[in-house]
């Protein structure tokens, strides 16, 4: 029975090695996360504290863990670091740039975010939304300013981390999470590109 067992899990861990690819997949969790950093730098906010981690351990299991076995053969045949979460590099000297840009032009942008006068796309830009005519031409500047700088950025985390192709996915990540993170009053538009206010 011993050497039946140790064959049939010689044979799976080697069949699971065989079939382990490297594909480069969109980090979504950590895009968000580089987001949410990025936002938080660019509107002034403080990020929230992170939960406190479990005191307690689960106790060790005595019986036979097959799963916990099968991985632990797979960590043998692929080192655990290949499966670790992903990183996106939001620290070049271009991201650095663009980023303070959209920090120092910020407070120019908050008075008309707060009174609705711009508002946030869903595509991850800024849009007139009802600026008086007399300011017309000073928010318009702002956006395009904001939005060129925008889309240096998205391209710039794509280029940085050395995935072109991951550029739209990081706009659409961005997108959701300046809304998400956008001050209540604030106008935004939905996935209908319908306005709503926060």
């Amino acid at each position: 029975m011993t050497r039946w067992l140790s064959a049939t899990l010689a044979t799976a861990a080697l069949s699971l090695a065989a079939c382990v690819t490297i594909n480069v997949y969109f980090p979504a969790a950590a895009a968000e996360k580089a987001a949410d950093r990025i936002i938080d730098d660019v509107w002034g906010q403080q990020p929230a504290a992170p939960a406190p981690a479990p005191d307690s351990a689960p106790a060790p299991t005595s019986s036979l863990d097959l799963p916990r076995l099968l991985v632990g053969l797979l960590d043998l045949v692929v080192p655990p670091a290949a499966a670790q979460e992903p990183n996106i590099d939001v620290s070049s000297p271009e991201i650095t740039h663009l980023k303070a840009q959209m920090e120092n032009r910020f407070g120019e942008l908050k008075p008309f975010l707060d009174s609705g006068a711009i508002g946030l796309t869903n595509d991850g830009f800024l849009a007139v939304r009802e600026v008086p005519l007399a300011q017309r031409t000073a928010a318009r500047n702002l956006i395009g300013n904001e939005n060129a700088d925008r889309t240096a950025l998205y391209r710039e985390i794509a280029t940085a981390n050395k995935q072109p192709q991951w550029e739209k996915d990081i706009r659409a990540v961005f997108a959701q999470r300046w809304i998400a993170k956008a001050a209540p009053g604030w106008w935004y538009q939905d996935a209908n590109g319908t306005w709503k206010q926060r």
